[in-house]
């Protein structure tokens, strides 16, 4: 299913279409829960948690995406097409591109400074958006 806002991404070379294929988003979403059980180990360090949570969330908007027909080279462009493969609000996804500068700063400085709360909030809205994107192609 098509979406007019990403085909005009499409046009400009920020996505590709892509035909959805059924077993690489089943595989993305058993993906991101693995990676969101990783981030609810308490044994794990908060910066490995972090990071495995924001891979779930990854793999989770990835399919949704996906499922659309769709593909991005670009993990922000991912993140900020939530807002019409599953009408999540700005308030939503932009927590999710928050968890993207902050992952960066980790893998091209080596720098992360992540508070239990925000790896809790991050795991609380990944748990939804695998919830949504499992709705949405119909595996639950």
């Amino acid at each position: 299913m098509t979406l007019p806002v990403l085909d005009n991404l499409v046009k400009i070379g920020q996505l590709k279409a892509e035909p959805r294929n059924a077993a690489e988003i089943s595989r993305m979403l058993s993906m991101a829960h693995t990676r969101l059980n990783d981030a609810r180990l308490n044994k794990l360090s908060a910066e490995g948690r972090f990071i495995s949570a924001y891979n779930a969330a990854h793999a989770a908007a990835l399919a949704a995406l996906r499922w659309h027909g769709y593909r991005s080279e670009s993990r922000y462009t991912v993140f900020q097409s939530l807002a019409h493969t599953l009408n999540w609000p700005a308030t939503r996804w932009r927590v999710l591109d928050n968890a993207h500068q902050k992952r960066n700063l980790a893998e091209y400085e080596g720098f992360l400074e992540i508070e239990e709360s925000a790896i809790a909030e991050l795991c609380a809205l990944v748990a939804d958006l695998i919830d949504d994107a499992s709705s949405l192609v119909g595996e639950q």
